[in-house]
């Protein structure tokens, strides 16, 4: 399932962007309340079920889909005001998160987190689960983070939404996309997705042999 780049690797100092939602973090959970709650507040029906299925675009896609489109903006600054209250304590820690932040850093590069979601709030959860990387870059999706990644020198971005992909391929650095949020791998391929791996368990493995360091793991 794992795929080689077709280019050399990039020489250190090494920059590698990761996304968040559903990449580092499964906030499932946190977002989840966070909709119960406001829907409890404005007396919207939320369908936060659903809401939590499509996850990476920015909150206003999904607020559109509940409320009228001129209280969207309004709607969404309420929601980051109580997001802290119910959404950090219940979101989790995907399964190899803190290990693939720190093989890049290990390998004196730069971990960068590029994301949809509100800064602040993406600082909390980070915080909240023990992941610590070099800089936190909130409130771009898809091609927007070409932005972040450009500014910051990634070679590298590591996504799980198509989104991700297309940022990554608008920075002209290498997507590598795992299928753990809503985005399957015929999907992500298909959107050129460079490398797929199964989770990011396989990255640090993964991004050893991409810089050409020995792999130290036992069989």
């Amino acid at each position: 399932m794992t795929d080689l780049p077709a280019t050399p690797p990039t020489p250190h100092p090494l920059t590698v962007g990761f996304d968040l939602d559903m990449t580092l973090i499964d906030s499932r959970p946190g977002i989840h309340a966070a909709f119960r709650a406001l829907s409890a507040e404005t007396g919207v029906a939320i369908d936060a079920d659903l809401a939590v299925t499509r996850l990476g675009p920015p909150l206003d896609q999904e607020l559109a889909y509940w409320f009228p489109a001129d209280r969207v903006a309004a709607v969404g600054d309420r929601y980051r005001e109580i997001y802290p209250t119910h959404a950090i304590e219940p979101t989790l820690l995907m399964a190899g998160a803190r290990e693939a932040v720190a093989a890049v850093q290990a390998l004196g590069g730069r971990a960068i987190v590029v994301t949809a979601k509100h800064e602040p709030n993406a600082k909390l959860h980070l915080a909240h689960l023990g992941v610590e990387p070099d800089a936190v870059i909130g409130w771009l999706w898809a091609e927007a983070k070409a932005e972040a990644l450009r500014e910051h020198g990634a070679s590298v971005y590591v996504g799980d939404h198509t989104g991700d992909v297309r940022g990554a391929r608008t920075a002209g650095a290498l997507s590598v996309a795992v299928p753990t949020g809503p985005c399957d791998e015929e999907e992500l391929r298909a959107a050129g997705a460079d490398v797929l791996l199964p989770d990011l368990l396989a990255f640090p493995a993964w991004l050893r042999s991409y810089v050409g360091e020995p792999t130290t793991d036992l069989a």
